[in-house]
């Protein structure tokens, strides 16, 4: 039965069934991504000629059949989705879902690539989960933890890493492009100038990995609300801590800082708003 939206927090069984709901959509758009992946492709560019934002038959398949399944279970639910107009953008339960997050990756055959599944209640993000693929791997939040999945069957409990300081600090960032010149680039350079070691080319990925402990900082900029709002609960429930650059919740994109640490968070956060 569909469960009845209201103003209360749902109970446990109905949480339960939501996030059954997440894992059901993974699994469903799985095999379409996989159909695509590593094999010769059309690819659509949704940009001006004068930049490049990939879509792919993959993308708007698997979009497609995760909306059509919350149809099927939740028609009162809104969907939030990268390919396809919004539905139900005042409903008290909205999935924001992006069927390939990293369509770079994918289309170079690369694995850093996922499928972010997020729901909001209200205003605030109720549950995630990120699930890829090609390696087996998934990790999704519960109402107090985050978890993880690999592809050799392992399972387990998400949590963040302790860390003294930016100065030891592992940072991981899509691309340096991310970032625009002036502030953004300036706000980027600082963080890592600070930092032991930079890696790029993490997509959602990369927050997968500071959810587990293997990472510290991940600083981005322009993501949109179905980029991060599935990672946002993932984070927190493994202890970590995700905010704009200035501090203020993350669920509507924009510019993005997620730390394992509370005290490297707070000192991200003062070189990226100085």
């Amino acid at each position: 039965m569909p469960i009845t939206t209201h103003s209360t927090a749902p109970s446990p069984d109905e949480f339960l069934e939501l996030l059954a709901c997440a894992h059901s959509l993974a699994d469903l758009a799985a095999p379409l991504t996989l159909q695509y992946f590593r094999t010769p492709m059309s690819i659509d560019n949704k940009a001006s000629e004068s930049d490049f934002d990939p879509v792919t038959a993959a993308d708007r398949a698997a979009e497609e059949v995760m909306r059509q399944e919350i149809s099927r279970r939740f028609a009162s639910h809104g969907v939030i989705g990268e390919e396809f107009a919004d539905t139900g953008i005042e409903a008290r339960f909205r999935w924001v879902i992006d069927p390939i997050d990293g369509t770079r990756a994918f289309i170079m055959g690369w694995p850093m690539w996922g499928m972010l599944i997020g729901l909001m209640h209200d205003d605030m993000p109720y549950l995630g989960l990120m699930d890829q693929p090609f390696t087996k791997e998934r990790f999704w939040s519960t109402k107090d933890a985050a978890h993880f999945r690999y592809g050799d069957g392992t399972t387990g409990e998400l949590r963040t890493r302790a860390c003294g300081g930016l100065g030891t600090a592992v940072l991981s960032t899509t691309h340096p492009d991310l970032f625009a010149p002036g502030e953004e680039a300036d706000g980027f350079g600082r963080i890592k100038s600070e930092v032991r070691m930079t890696r790029f080319g993490g997509d959602c990925y990369a927050y997968a990995m500071l959810a587990a402990g293997h990472c510290d900082l991940v600083v981005e900029a322009g993501l949109k609300p179905h980029d991060i709002a599935a990672l946002i609960p993932i984070i927190e429930r493994a202890g970590g801590v995700i905010t704009t650059w200035a501090g203020d919740p993350a669920s509507n994109g924009g510019n993005i800082v997620a730390a394992g640490d509370a005290k490297v968070h707070a000192e991200a956060v003062a070189l990226l708003s100085r």
